[in-house]
C-alpha cells in the first residue's frame, strides 16, 4: 500500500480473500459499500492482481494504492489456529494486523470463521475484563422484529461466567445499534423453571439473576420465534446448532414450494398465489440484509459474514462496520465491561 490510510477518519479493511466467492463478491459489495457511503476509507487486503482484475472487469473506480498485497489464503478447510501461525501473510491475519497496528478500525471477513476469530484475538487483543468474546446474531421472531442469540459458535464450551460476559456484551449491541434501551435477557434452557438444566445453565442463571441486567428468567427454543426475550444466550455449541438450523428455513420453504408446484399446474398457480407474500413476510429472515455478525469483546471491530455472502451481504457487513464506529461501540463495551466489574 503506497498511500497512507487517512485515520481522520473511519478506516475500514476487507479482506478480499473471504468467502466462497473471493475474491468476486467482496471487491462487489465492499466498493459498492464506499460508493454508498463515502465518509470512510476502504482498504482491500488479499492478493493484488486478483483485487485489480475484478475492479476492471466490473468497471469499479477504486484507487489501488490502498490494495494491502497479501500472498497466502486461509481457506475454509483449514485449522483456524494452525492457520494463523502458517498463514502469517495471509488476508486474515495480515487485516486484523492493521486494526492492532492502528491502521484500520474494522475488519471485515467471510471468510475462515475460527481463523478470523483466533486472528481477532490474537491480533486486536481482548478487551480487558473479557476473559471469551461472543458472536451475536439476529433471528426473525413473529412480533417482526429480531430476538439476538448469543453466543453462536464463537467458542463452542463456556462456563457460566462467560455467557454473564456474553450479556452484558451483548446487551451494549442491543441499546447501541439496534435501540433496544433495556434488553430482555433470556437463558435458553429445557424449561422455564429456575431447577431445570445442568451445570452450566445452573451457574449462569445464578450469575444473571445477581446482575442489574433486565434477566427473564429461563426461556425455551420456541421463544425464540416468539420474541419472548430481545436477548438469548447459550452456549456456541448449542447457539451455533440454533444459527445453523434457521439458516435452512428459507431454503427448505422454498425447495417446498417448488416440489408442490412442479406437480401440476394448478398446484404452480397456487404457489405463485403464496410466493410473494411468503417472500416479503420473510425479509427479516434473510441473512444478506444483516450482513455478518460482530465478533464483541475484542478490542477493535470485526465482522465475520456467512462464506456464502453475496456482494450485497458484504455490502451490509462493512455498512454495520461503519455505524460501529460511528456509534463508539467499542469503547462502549469497555464501559460497560469495567462498571460491572466494579459493582
Amino acid at each position: 500500500m503506497n498511500q497512507k490510510p487517512d485515520n481522520s477518519k473511519c478506516v475500514i479493511a476487507v479482506d478480499a480473500m473471504g468467502g466462497d466467492y473471493a475474491p468476486c463478491n467482496a471487491v462487489l459489495g465492499s466498493v459498492q459499500a464506499f460508493h454508498e457511503n463515502q465518509d470512510f476509507q476502504l482498504i482491500l487486503v488479499g492478493r493484488k492482481e486478483n483485487i485489480i482484475s475484478e475492479l476492471k472487469e466490473n468497471n469499479l473506480d477504486y484507487d489501488t494504492d490502498l490494495i494491502v498485497h497479501t500472498d497466502e489464503v486461509i481457506d475454509m478447510h483449514d485449522h483456524p489456529t494452525e492457520a494463523i501461525k502458517k498463514k502469517k501473510n495471509s488476508s486474515i491475519v495480515v487485516g486484523a494486523n492493521l486494526v492492532k497496528e492502528n491502521k484500520a478500525h474494522a475488519f471485515v471477513s467471510a471468510g475462515n470463521t475460527g481463523a478470523m476469530t483466533v486472528s481477532s484475538i490474537f491480533g486486536m487483543g481482548r478487551i480487558k475484563g473479557v476473559s471469551r468474546p461472543t458472536l451475536t446474531a439476529p433471528l426473525p421472531n413473529e412480533k417482526n422484529g429480531f430476538t439476538f442469540v448469543a453466543d453462536v459458535g464463537a467458542f463452542v464450551d463456556s462456563r457460566p461466567e462467560h455467557l454473564l460476559e456474553f450479556a452484558i456484551l451483548s446487551s451494549i449491541l442491543l441499546k447501541e445499534i439496534h435501540n433496544i434501551k433495556n434488553p430482555k435477557i433470556g437463558l435458553l434452557n429445557v424449561g422455564e423453571e429456575e431447577s431445570k438444566g445442568y451445570k452450566l445453565t445452573l451457574g449462569a442463571g445464578k450469575l444473571l439473576k445477581e446482575s442489574n441486567l433486565n434477566f427473564i428468567g429461563n426461556v425455551e427454543g420456541k421463544d425464540i420465534f416468539k420474541g419472548t426475550a430481545d436477548l438469548v444466550i447459550c452456549d456456541g455449541f448449542i447457539g451455533n446448532i440454533i444459527l445453523k438450523f434457521a439458516e435452512s428455513i428459507i431454503p427448505f420453504l422454498k425447495s417446498t414450494i417448488k416440489s408442490y408446484a412442479d406437480k401440476s399446474i394448478y398446484n404452480k398457480i397456487r404457489a405463485g398465489l403464496v410466493r410473494t407474500p411468503l417472500k416479503e413476510s420473510l425479509k427479516n429472515a434473510n441473512y444478506e440484509t444483516q450482513g455478518g455478525l460482530p465478533l464483541l469483546g475484542v478490542d477493535g471491530i470485526s465482522i465475520i459474514g456467512h462464506g456464502s455472502s453475496s456482494p450485497l451481504a458484504i455490502k451490509n457487513m462493512v455498512l454495520r462496520a461503519k455505524d460501529m464506529y460511528d456509534k463508539d461501540l467499542v469503547n462502549k463495551l469497555k464501559e460497560a465491561i469495567i462498571s460491572y466489574a466494579e459493582k
